[in-house]
């Protein structure tokens, strides 16, 4: 993708020294950034993030570093900000102080047309899925691709069945609209729409939400697989204790309006009131013995 007009490719070019920079302190130090494996690049920071909305503050100088190739979980009680953290994240608002690095660049400080360039090189899956009721399956895969790039319609075509059948839909799925298809198949679709582009970053904001056990499994063990070979960094939105277990290498709980974050085995045991009463609860516990204390994870 070129680079965007309007900012010099210099700043872009200083914050990404930063960021590689910063690495490299931590793996002389021996250190591990919130438990984030220290030979491994930023790919999404948040550095102090204030959003309020009038009187009320939901985040208060919050911070969130997300590394390559990891999944990170978001956690966090009802009416803690995690969506709104999300479209803070993706550029769909800009937080009152504070900024938001993708890849190294500071997205707060670019213009409408830059940010556009940004958004093809991330891809989203919202609640629900999102699709467009009035397009068809691969007419909702295919907007990414008409949105940002210039591909024939063959190709186009071409391009979007193949994302269809990474994401395991039936080929005939293609040309059925959103009302035909089943919860789970409306996920793998709305995936299939994130994957169109060949992103390096994946957004899901509650993945798993309104599947049954079994639907829910068979999507994290698609994302896995993804995430697993096309080299994603995933960044998740989910209350789901089971996704959270199964799929994620750390975790960032949102309390008291900022973010405590660790690995999933340190997160288990963090002492704050709600963390504890989160992954030590009623809910946690059904899981199975053990499975919350020790962290049991891929």
């Amino acid at each position: 993708m070129p680079a965007a007009s309007g900012h010099s490719d210099d700043g872009a070019n200083s914050q990404g020294s930063n960021e590689r920079s910063d690495v490299r302190n931590d793996q002389r130090n021996g250190q591990a950034r919130n438990g984030a494996p220290a030979d491994r690049k930023p790919m999404v920071r948040a550095i102090g993030i204030v959003n309020r909305f009038g009187a009320q503050v939901v985040h208060d100088h919050l911070d969130m570093e997300v590394v390559e190739n990891e999944v990170f979980g978001i956690v966090g009680g009802s009416g803690t900000g995690k969506s709104v953290l999300l479209r803070t994240i993706l550029g769909l608002q800009r937080p009152q102080e504070g900024s938001i690095r993708l890849e190294g660049r500071d997205i707060t400080k670019l213009s409408e047309s830059e940010l556009r360039t940004v958004k093809a090189r991330y891809g989203v899956t919202f609640q629900q899925g999102a699709l467009f009721t009035s397009l068809t399956v691969i007419q909702n895969v295919q907007l990414p691709m008409i949105e940002h790039v210039k591909l024939t319609p063959r190709m186009r075509d071409e391009l979007a069945m193949l994302k269809i059948r990474l994401v395991g839909l039936p080929a005939e799925a293609a040309q059925k609209y959103p009302s035909q298809l089943s919860g789970g198949m409306i996920k793998r679709a709305a995936l299939a729409r994130a994957l169109a582009l060949d992103p390096r970053l994946l957004f899901l904001d509650e993945p798993t939400s309104g599947l049954d056990p079994i639907s829910a499994a068979s999507f994290d063990e698609l994302m896995m697989e993804l995430q697993s070979q096309l080299k994603l960094t995933v960044v998740m939105i989910t209350h789901d204790l089971d996704t959270i277990f199964r799929t994620c290498n750390r975790v960032g709980v949102i309390v008291d309006k900022k973010m405590q974050t660790d690995t999933l085995e340190g997160i288990v045991q963090h002492e704050h009131p709600w963390i504890r009463a989160y992954f030590h609860g009623e809910r946690a516990s059904a899981r199975g013995p053990g499975r919350a204390e020790h962290g049991e994870s891929r």
